[in-house]
């Protein structure tokens, strides 16, 4: 890896940008992810990388190379992005790549997928080090996943290990991608938001959307979640009660067709509600497997919400 790099993972409520220096942190910053469109993306995830950088006390100049993970289907070629409508806003292909590039003053800019690479830092930096053949599965905004297999990430044709779209539920829940039964559509914190609401505007009370107001936000985050779970709030627990058991279909059906050594759970929602929601993840998996007394390891991450800003870096490696 070139000395000093940057990583940026692009989510659909943050933006986290790390400073890497002969690999180790060395700055960082966090801001919201703009809900008004591609060209407001752009600017704050630029403006979080020169925070970053002044964080760290190293000059634009001395910046190498920034790595991007981004939700959606990436064309590596490119640094093109689609079908990412958490958030850009529409599913239509947005230039990421070389808007951050032109942002900052012509730094190159590599982008892929944001679990990929978030996969990657856990794979090289965290929890998946002692292993060859892992799945990464990422809940925040929406589900997305990484599929290592002999040591090597697989990116198949743009869209290996995006176990967000496997169906888990035939004719379910309307997913994002406007199909039917997905497991983002049941475990991914947008989703969650969108069914509380219409279950609320049919008469059920929550506490969720109190808890959203209380704490500022505009958009139902994790922190939210959590809270509401821990006051009980039963439409809440539901819905997590649900996201558990897509999760644990959607892991099984992995671990039944290619074997893994370990699976690794993590992101916004996932780190958030911690240890004990991996391990009701983890019995929801083993009672679908074909051999229960067989099981993969089933990990947290151990970067945290770092794992795609530092995998951002190591994807620079390769």
């Amino acid at each position: 890896m070139n000395e000093v790099a940057a990583g940026v993972d692009l989510g659909g409520t943050k933006i986290q940008a790390v400073v890497v220096s002969d690999g180790k942190v060395v700055g960082r910053a966090r801001r919201a992810t703009p809900r008004t469109g591609p060209d407001a993306v752009v600017e704050q995830l630029a403006a979080s990388v020169r925070e970053a950088l002044d964080d760290g006390g190293v000059c634009l100049s001395e910046l190498a190379a920034v790595g991007v993970g981004s939700p959606g289907s990436v064309t590596r070629e490119t640094g093109s992005v689609s079908k990412a409508p958490n958030v850009f806003g529409s599913p239509d292909e947005v230039p990421l790549g070389p808007a951050i590039s032109a942002a900052l003053e012509g730094v190159a800019v590599a982008v892929d997928n944001d679990v990929r690479v978030a996969v990657m830092g856990e794979f090289r930096r965290g929890a998946g080090r002692p292993y060859r053949d892992l799945l990464g599965v990422f809940v925040g905004s929406g589900v997305g996943g990484g599929l290592v297999m002999h040591g090597e990430l697989r990116h198949g044709r743009g869209n290996a290990g995006e176990i967000g779209h496997t169906t888990v539920k035939p004719d379910g829940r309307r997913c994002s991608c406007q199909r039917d039964g997905c497991l983002e559509a049941y475990a991914g914190r947008m989703s969650i938001e969108s069914t509380a609401r219409s279950r609320q505007n049919k008469g059920h009370k929550t506490k969720l959307f109190d808890i959203m107001e209380r704490k500022g936000r505009d958009r139902v985050t994790s922190s939210v979640i959590a809270d509401a779970l821990d006051q009980g709030d039963r439409i809440t627990t539901e819905l997590i009660d649900e996201a558990v058991e897509a999760l644990g279909i959607a892991l099984a059906n992995a671990q039944n067709l290619l074997d893994l050594q370990a699976i690794i759970v993590g992101g916004g929602l996932a780190d958030r509600l911690g240890e004990p929601f991996v391990r009701r993840v983890e019995v929801a998996m083993v009672k679908n497997l074909r051999l229960p007394d067989q099981p993969p390891a089933v990990l947290p991450t151990e970067l945290g919400d770092l794992s795609g800003a530092v995998g951002a870096t190591v994807m620079l490696e390769y």
